[in-house]
């Protein structure tokens, strides 16, 4: 038996805020087909007021949810960047990033996920490995000095290559990542689906290399060549062998499960989520 505390919905793939969902529907949602709780999505409640925040944060925990990841910024390819090349960008994120931890924070959460770079184009052989790293050093020291009045935790996730050896796609800067950047708050957090995209058959290579310092998970699908976030099982990642080495590493908290149900929606059936998390179970045996 895995421990893990359970399986969390993503709000972004969800597309909770496209179908205006109240956050009163997502914890029936959440509570009617099994799932332990959800990951915060910045778009969701970047402008949400803190007394907002206690709120929604209140009524997860009221009915025994859990919202203990937060997925940072990620969607704007200079706001968001934590990488980027131009200084003045690079600390208006810095800023935003800080501030949305705040908000994580208030709302319950203590792991944010991150991307590396928001960039589909940020190409280490192009750009510079040494130029990109000295920048995302930066903007990780002031997250992770900010982090420590909260002990909240840093999630880097591996990312897709899209045409090039785009950064957080290769073990390598993965490594460089943690050589320059230490910090007993900075973890892992292994996407299933950008690692067979990027990794193809050697996709658990991944999930290797982070196995001591996985915070977080994001469980999702795809055939291997996009990144489709299918539902687990629905494509041609190694599950059976994914949950196999997961039950050798101490891993004890919750797994983000990336993909809306194999079904119509987005404004998908309760029944269809009760489908997803069957299938969940067949997979991982909890």
């Amino acid at each position: 038996m895995i421990n893990i505390k359970g399986f969390a919905i993503a709000a972004n793939t969800a597309e909770f805020e496209k179908t205006k969902k109240s956050f009163e529907e997502i914890t029936d949602i959440c509570l009617k087909s099994g799932f332990i709780g959800i990951e915060g999505h910045f778009p969701m409640f970047e402008r949400k007021s803190n007394q907002e925040l206690e709120r929604i944060g209140k009524l997860f925990k009221d009915a025994g949810l859990v919202t203990e990841t937060f997925h940072l910024p990620y969607t704007d390819p200079v706001k968001h960047d934590i990488a980027t090349l131009y200084e003045a960008d690079r600390k208006k994120v810095t800023d935003l990033m800080k501030k949305t931890i705040d908000q994580a924070v208030i709302l319950g959460s203590s792991i944010g996920v991150i991307h590396p770079t928001t960039k589909k184009d940020c190409y280490t052989e192009e750009e510079g490995i040494d130029r990109l790293m000295l920048q995302l050093g930066k903007t990780l020291e002031a997250m992770l000095k900010h982090c420590e009045q909260y002990k909240f935790k840093i999630a880097i996730e591996n990312m897709l290559p899209y045409l090039g050896d785009r950064l957080g796609c290769k073990l390598k800067h993965l490594e460089e990542i943690i050589k320059r950047c230490d910090h007993p708050l900075l973890g892992f957090c292994y996407d299933t689906g950008h690692s067979l995209v990027s990794h193809a058959e050697k996709a658990l290579d991944v999930f290797h290399f982070m196995k001591d310092r996985l915070i977080a998970f994001h469980v999702v699908d795809n055939a291997g060549d996009r990144d489709s976030h299918l539902a687990p099982g629905h494509g041609n990642f190694f599950w059976k062998e994914f949950f196999t080495e997961l039950e050798k590493i101490d891993y004890h908290g919750a797994m983000c499960v990336e993909a809306p149900p194999f079904s119509y929606g987005p404004n998908y059936s309760i029944e269809a989520w009760k489908t997803l998390r069957k299938e969940l179970k067949i997979l991982s045996g909890f």
